[in-house]
């Protein structure tokens, strides 16, 4: 027998209904089945790409249809992100992956046992008992969480975003406040206020955005901003989002200090000391490239592991500049800069037979473009003593001779005599 119900009672069972499982709705609406371990099987007769791609347009146009600061939004987006992943890993083919690995959201999760319990699971906030159960650990960013806890996480992996977008937030603690917020947390969403019933802000210095105490430890990082702006290595309070990405991104050469805060240079004077130095083993590189020995000795091989070093004289990763406080890179630099001047000036005659004599003066000393008593003319790239080319008002005499031979110069009634450039 079969029963007739109103429109709008059969509406608002719906919509409850939708309420309760918005997650199953989502992957219905999108045609999937949502498996955070593996990637979805083909449906309705499509490889899985063009399956794909048909629920990410389908998510997209969901998104738009959807009131923004909601829930279902966060859902939606949340979908939207898994599928771009698990697209992009088709788009690759398949992979060999280990056994015990398993995939969620972007983290490479590895079934761990021990002895201890002194690991926390970032997503319940429990004590894991190693002794007791098994638990998992990102490979990547060092999540940690319970095994039950797997299919719960919505924290994408530090390093997907270090991969997609590896830059610094320069800006120093970018704080909008709570309300801009909806009170709510960043990440999770929870409602987060400074009354007793709800869970206590805490603000991520690095973001400048407020986290609840389940997505912030009090874990304390040296910002990036802070060291740009204000040569200030103090660590500071971060969210674990925060402190996963920045673990992961110091070696990454992103900083154009001469583009952030030109000044640091004067102001902190190891710093520009190791400007100094990347320059000229740049003009150094230049000898190398065409000297066989050098290539052969592999000489270049010692900056191997800031290889930055060797391409730009202008780009520093976060790691320079901690080492650079720290003192520990102007020494390593003074010594490799050391063993290429003794290479190009004693060693090779190759390299020797590349020098030049400052025409300025009688002198017979070889001078090359990095040596501190050179300068190199900006112009014709002749290097001189520099108190020679101070002594002439900065005039170099290889310009002026090219200037003479211009066209305009030579056809001028007022050149009367050659200028003597000797003098």
């Amino acid at each position: 027998m079969l029963f007739a119900y109103p429109e709008e009672e059969i509406f608002s069972v719906s919509t409850a209904y939708n309420d309760l499982q918005d997650d199953r709705t989502t992957n219905a609406l999108l045609g999937i089945t949502e498996d955070h371990y593996a990637q979805p099987e083909g449906h309705f007769g499509l490889s899985t790409i063009e399956e794909l791609e048909l629920a990410i347009q389908n998510c997209k146009q969901l998104i738009l249809q959807t009131p923004t600061k909601t829930d279902r939004m966060k859902n939606l987006v949340g979908k939207l992100v898994q599928l771009r992943l698990k697209y992009a890993e088709a788009k690759e083919g398949p992979r060999e992956e280990d056994p015990g690995v398993k995939m969620v959201v972007g983290h490479h999760f590895m079934r761990r046992e021990s002895k201890s319990s002194k690991h926390y699971c970032e997503k319940c906030n429990n004590v894991i008992w190693g002794v007791l159960q098994y638990w998992y650990r990102c490979n990547a960013c060092g999540f940690c969480c319970h095994e039950k806890c797997l299919n719960l996480i919505t924290r994408t992996c530090g390093s997907l975003k270090v991969k997609e977008n590896p830059s610094y937030i320069i800006a120093i603690c970018p704080e909008k406040g709570l309300a801009a917020q909806n009170y709510r947390c960043h990440e999770c969403r929870a409602q987060i206020s400074y009354r007793e019933i709800l869970s206590q802000p805490r603000l991520c210095d690095y973001t400048g955005f407020y986290f609840c105490d389940l997505c912030h430890w009090n874990d304390t990082m040296v910002i990036p901003a802070r060291v740009l702006h204000n040569w200030d290595f103090d660590p500071r309070k971060v969210s674990r989002s925060s402190k996963q990405f920045l673990k992961l991104m110091p070696l990454k050469a992103v900083l154009r200090i001469q583009d952030i805060n030109p000044m640091l240079f004067s102001f902190v004077e190891e710093l520009n000391e190791v400007k100094k130095l990347r320059e000229e083993l740049l003009i150094m590189k230049r000898y190398f490239l065409s000297c066989r020995d050098a290539l052969e000795s592999k000489l270049l091989l010692q900056l191997r592991e800031r290889q930055h070093f060797v391409e730009s004289s202008d780009m520093y990763s976060f790691q320079d500049l901690i080492d650079i406080h720290t003192d520990a890179l102007l020494p390593i630099l003074a010594r490799i800069h050391s063993s290429f001047a003794q290479h190009i000036k004693t060693d090779c005659q190759v390299c020797q037979g590349k020098g030049f004599i400052c025409e300025l003066c009688d002198e017979d000393e070889v001078l090359f473009p990095f040596d501190s008593i050179a300068i190199v003319c900006s112009q014709c790239s002749t290097v001189l003593h520099r108190h020679c080319y101070m002594r002439r008002n900065q005039k170099c005499p290889k310009c002026i001779r090219m200037n003479l031979r211009t066209p305009e110069a030579l056809n001028s009634p007022k050149r009367t005599e050659k200028e003597d450039v000797s003098r």
